[in-house]
C-alpha cells in the first residue's frame, strides 16, 4: 500500500462529503420544476446520450421496474423519448428531448443560483483556488470516464 493511500482516502471522503452537502444545499434552497431524483436522471440521460433503461437502472442502483416508472414520468412530461435501439430492434433507448435539455438547463441554473452568492462572497484568491479546483475535478471526471471506456488502462498510483 502506498504511504499516501490514507491521505488519498481521507481526501476522497472529505471531497465526497463536501460535494454531497453542496448538492443538498442547492437542492433544498432552489425551486425545482421536477423532483430531484428525476432531475438527476435527466442529467444522466443528457450526459450518457441514448441509454437503455436497464443501463440506467444499473447506474442508479435500482430495479428495472423502478427505473421504468421514473423514465415514464419523464416521458409523460415530454422530457425524454424512447427510440428503437439500432443494435437490437427489441430494445429501446431513452433520449433527452429539447424540452428536457431546457428543463435541465433551468434546474442547473437555479441550483447554481443558490451557490453563486456564497462564491461571490469569497475573496479573489479563494475564487481563483476554487476555479482551479473545478478544473482539477473536471480532469478527474474525464479520466474516470476514459478509464470506463478503456478498462485495460493501467491504474496509476
Amino acid at each position: 500500500m502506498s504511504p499516501f493511500a490514507s491521505v488519498r482516502a481521507s481526501l476522497g471522503v472529505d471531497l465526497l462529503g463536501v460535494v454531497a452537502r453542496l448538492n443538498r444545499l442547492a437542492s433544498q434552497r432552489s425551486p425545482l420544476p421536477l423532483p430531484w431524483a428525476q432531475a438527476r436522471l435527466l442529467g444522466t440521460v443528457d450526459d450518457r446520450g441514448p441509454t437503455r433503461i436497464s443501463d440506467l437502472a444499473a447506474l442508479d442502483h435500482c430495479s428495472q421496474p423502478t427505473m421504468t416508472m421514473q423514465v415514464r414520468r419523464l416521458e409523460d412530461a415530454g422530457l425524454v423519448t424512447r427510440t428503437t435501439d439500432p443494435a437490437d430492434a427489441r430494445a429501446v433507448l431513452i433520449e433527452i428531448t429539447p424540452a428536457g435539455i431546457e428543463t435541465l438547463r433551468q434546474v442547473r441554473a437555479d441550483r447554481a443560483g443558490v451557490i453563486d452568492p456564497y462564491i461571490g462572497a469569497l475573496d479573489h484568491d479563494d475564487r481563483q483556488t476554487l476555479a482551479a479546483a473545478v478544473r482539477v475535478l473536471q480532469r478527474l471526471l474525464d479520466d474516470a470516464a476514459s478509464s470506463v471506456r478503456n478498462p485495460n488502462r493501467p491504474n496509476e498510483d
